[in-house]
């Protein structure tokens, strides 16, 4: 992260420029919420591709809803109730019928961006301003979108870090049949995963739209890519029973929207956007590969 934001600020003085700074946390945050979800599923060694799927769905019916005159509380209650469903129904498959991460979850991302579609019509919707008020609210002089993640963040390394259910989480990702002859549910870990996962997507979701106050056909797509390298790059492991959200997944998401964010401000080729992501997601792949192996070699 340091590495990167030494090169941009090289290239361009105005990326050192606070408001510019500030922006990347501002926009991080989304990513951040995704990402912290994702981990929670990382760490039991599986995989959530329905993330972005889940942001554009739980983003179309706040739309509607909030254009149909519905209170916020209910507007944002609503999305993470489609959330907390979305992950439900990946737990249901990986956990009842024994269907592998992977598949489920990228049925669901079809699933998922086919009903998006459906519920915008395949028009944007803009949301009203209250909506907007509430993405660019600053209680305490602190934004909103970053509020919302410092909270996601330390509520979830509590859980992680200081809970029964948080150790489970790590052991079923260590070795899931060892934790099983343990008499640890894993079942129920695996369940509880997807279902944190679904719901902060929808979280993530809801808190960038509140800053965008508008919802496209295209929005989280690829969402899930930059959740997983942003868990990955700060420390999470693919393999399972290894990684942290604080400070990892913080960095990590804070490093991925640092590269969208200088490769505007140097006003790159928007076609090079995507190379450089894959290169990042390349990268965080090769970390996670270089850290299993030290650890085998280890034993």
């Amino acid at each position: 992260l340091a590495a990167v934001a030494a090169v941009f600020s090289l290239l361009s003085p105005r990326f050192l420029d606070p408001a510019n700074l500030l922006n990347v946390v501002v926009q991080a945050s989304s990513v951040g919420i995704v990402a912290t979800g994702m981990a929670f599923v990382l760490l039991t060694a599986g995989i959530d591709l329905s993330v972005g799927a889940v942001m554009l769905v739980s983003a179309a019916v706040a739309g509607k809803l909030a254009l149909a005159g519905a209170s916020l509380p209910v507007v944002f209650g609503t999305v993470l109730l489609v959330g907390a469903l979305f992950g439900a129904v990946n737990a249901a498959f990986v956990t009842k019928a024994g269907v592998k991460a992977f598949v489920v979850t990228l049925a669901t991302l079809y699933v998922g961006r086919g009903l998006g579609l459906f519920v915008t019509e395949t028009r944007a919707l803009n949301l009203p301003d209250s909506i907007l008020a509430v993405g660019s609210a600053r209680p305490l002089g602190v934004p909103v979108p970053a509020l919302v993640l410092g909270l996601v963040l330390a509520a979830a390394h509590i859980v992680l870090t200081r809970t029964p259910f948080g150790r489970h989480v790590y052991a079923v990702g260590h070795d899931a049949a060892a934790a099983r002859r343990a008499g640890l549910p894993a079942g129920r870990v695996l369940f509880a995963v997807y279902v944190i996962s679904g719901t902060l997507a929808s979280l993530g979701g809801a808190v960038a739209v509140a800053q965008l106050g508008a919802v496209s056909p295209t929005f989280g797509r690829e969402r899930e890519f930059a959740a997983v390298a942003a868990a990955v790059l700060g420390g999470v492991s693919l393999f399972g029973g290894r990684g942290s959200v604080l400070p990892g997944v913080l960095l990590g998401a804070l490093l991925v929207q640092t590269v969208e964010n200088g490769l505007v401000i140097v006003n790159a080729d928007p076609y090079l956007y995507p190379i450089v992501m894959a290169g990042v997601i390349f990268l965080a792949v090769l970390l996670d590969s270089a850290r299993g192996s030290k650890r085998r070699d280890a034993r």
